[in-house]
């Protein structure tokens, strides 16, 4: 992947990402102030602060505190078969990301399935300080009938497979429509879009 072009399109998701919140309103991220974050108790997991040793709690990311945005990579492809999900932690506290977003595509009766071998750090889930991103990579469809999507939904996952945490997010559309089919993958979380990248430009 060319650097200069992935910053080019970095500094512009930063530019495009809303805040999601809770009660379905959107905002820029960067206009808006700390917030609560809005996981529950049973999806905190501990956490080791870097050097004092202490021990606390980050509480699972939630769409009370998340950024979202939607890109096509390249950013000049004619199609939008490639997407570059970002997330960014737009509260004051650090927050937990667990293994990939559910992604849910217009009306289309399934999530997008997993890539399982573009988990970074298997069995480690990703936690965002305040202001850091993860990314996903979202390949939206293949060699087969597609359907018109005009929505991209994206739910978290808790801590116990099978959880989930707050409310689904309606991530903004990088185009007017999106031409999907059951052939749609998404890669997991990580914090280098490059390494998500990797497992769907050549599909």
């Amino acid at each position: 992947m060319n650097v200069k072009s992935l910053k080019g399109r970095r500094a512009a998701v930063a530019a495009g990402l809303v805040l999601a919140l809770g009660c379905g309103v959107s905002a820029q991220a960067s206009a808006t102030g700390p917030l609560a974050i809005g996981g529950k108790a049973e999806d905190a997991v501990p956490h080791r602060s870097g050097g004092s040793g202490d021990k606390g709690t980050v509480a699972a990311c939630s769409q009370e505190v998340l950024g979202v945005s939607a890109v096509k990579e390249p950013a000049d492809s004619e199609d939008a078969r490639h997407l570059l999900l970002t997330v960014q932690n737009a509260g004051d506290k650090k927050c937990t990301l667990y293994r990939y977003p559910l992604v849910r595509l217009g009306d289309g009766r399934n999530t997008a399935r997993v890539i399982e071998e573009s988990d970074p750090h298997p069995g480690v889930p990703v936690t965002l300080a305040p202001g850091e991103e993860a990314y996903a990579a979202l390949l939206v469809n293949g060699p087969m009938d597609e359907y018109e999507a005009k929505s991209i939904t994206l739910s978290l996952q808790g801590r116990r497979p099978g959880s989930s945490v707050g409310k689904p997010i309606d991530v903004p559309m990088p185009v007017e429509t999106l031409y999907a089919n059951d052939y749609q993958r998404v890669t997991y979380w990580t914090t280098a879009p490059g390494f998500a990248l990797d497992f769907i430009m050549s599909k």
